[in-house]
């Protein structure tokens, strides 16, 4: 059930081609504008990705589980202007993110295992992620990267956006480190288009979705790249070997 105090969004998710993402792009730019905050043809999101020693948000996305959470930390263009914890809850097609800023000197500090300045944060999500890791033991598992291309309308806050180039960075947790290894996470074909909104989907976006051959999904970047990361020394990794794609 949705918790009414929270302002759920929806979100949709399909698999496109090249092909399909150009041609979409072409048909939703008359009626919808690029992200203000983009320079050039998008943006590198880079997101640490931490689990608990359950590997508990890893297992409940391969079983399906209604109601789930991930936690994060989320850097874009490898720049420490804005360093963001974030908690992602999920029931069905409904999302719900918070977040909460983090300095450079923090975000070293989470990843020495030194959690204790969360306790003094205002933010009751930094206590939250306090408890997760002191006990639930919850830690880094994976870099996910990628590039992103947003559309936004005002009219029911419609946000879309065309994601590329999955790849898991390996070989360390430094998000600010470019030069880590990156293993692909994702068909180098295809685009990971995201669809949300909050109030409605006004019908000249609805219109033009789903496009022929378009796949409708449930995609996770962080099971993709785990299982990329992992896949040779955890034998858990890849149990569902379409692995982050299962049909909705």
């Amino acid at each position: 059930m949705i918790d009414r105090n929270r302002i759920f969004r929806h979100e949709w998710k399909y698999l496109l081609s090249r092909s399909e993402a150009d041609n979409l792009k072409y048909r939703l730019l008359p009626v919808m504008s690029v992200d203000s905050h983009v320079k050039g043809d998008g943006y590198e999101i880079r997101s640490l990705y931490f689990d608990d020693y359950k590997n508990t948000a890893y297992v409940q996305k391969l079983m399906g589980v209604y109601a789930r959470k991930k936690w994060r930390i989320r850097i874009y263009d490898f720049s420490d202007s804005k360093i963001s914890l974030e908690r992602k809850i999920k029931n069905g097609n409904y999302i719900y993110k918070e977040s909460a800023d983090l300095t450079r000197d923090e975000f070293e500090k989470i990843i020495s295992t030194d959690f204790e300045f969360l306790l003094y944060r205002d933010e009751n999500l930094c206590r939250e992620f306090y408890y997760e890791c002191m006990c639930n033991v919850m830690r880094p598992k994976v870099i996910v990267d990628y590039k992103r291309l947003p559309l936004v309308m005002n009219e029911g806050t419609v946000r879309i956006t065309f994601d590329m180039e999955v790849a898991a960075a390996v070989g360390g947790f430094d998000i600010f480190d470019n030069t880590l290894p990156r293993l692909p996470a994702q068909d180098p074909d295809k685009l990971v288009l995201e669809v949300k909104y909050t109030e409605f989907l006004p019908s000249v976006i609805r219109k033009l979705l789903p496009v022929n051959g378009q796949e409708f999904v449930a995609f996770s970047k962080y099971v993709a790249c785990y299982e990329a990361a992992h896949s040779l020394t955890d034998p858990t990794a890849g149990i569902l070997k379409s692995g982050s794609v299962s049909a909705l």
